[in-house]
C-alpha cells in the first residue's frame, strides 16, 4: 500500500505511476514519473522529505531516496541514494551535484 505524507505536489497533467511506495513530506513530482518495483519485489521506493523528481524519471525497486534530493528529468534510479542534499541525473542515475532540493521546492510552493 502507498504511504504519502503531507505537502506532496504533482506538477502538470500527465501519466504518473506510483506503486507500493512511501513518499515523504513536501515532495514535488513532475509528470510522466514512474515509481515502481522490480518484478521480484513487492515493495517500491521509500522517498524522503523535500525530494524533487523531474519529468519522466523512473525510480525502480525497493530502494531509499534521502531527504532534500533532486532527481533529474528522464533519470533512471535503481540504487539507493543515501546522501542528503544532492542531485542525481542520467541513465543510470549518478551524482552530478551537491545542490539540494529545499530551495528548489520552496520557490515553487503555492501560498
Amino acid at each position: 500500500m502507498n504511504s504519502i505524507d503531507s505537502g506532496l505536489s504533482i506538477a502538470h497533467y500527465g501519466l504518473l505511476t506510483i506503486g507500493n511506495c512511501k513518499i515523504g513530506k513536501n515532495c514535488r513530482i513532475q509528470e510522466g514519473v514512474n515509481i515502481g518495483s522490480t518484478s521480484g519485489d513487492i515493495k517500491a521506493a521509500t522517498i524522503g522529505d523535500n525530494v524533487f523528481v523531474g519529468t519522466g524519471a523512473k525510480i525502480i525497486g525497493n530502494i531509499k531516496i534521502a531527504d532534500n534530493v533532486v532527481i533529474g528529468a528522464g533519470s533512471v534510479v535503481t540504487k539507493s541514494i543515501l546522501e542528503e542534499g544532492v542531485t542525481y541525473a542520467g541513465v543510470p542515475a549518478r551524482k552530478i551535484s551537491n545542490n539540494d532540493s529545499k530551495k528548489f521546492i520552496d520557490s515553487r510552493l503555492i501560498d
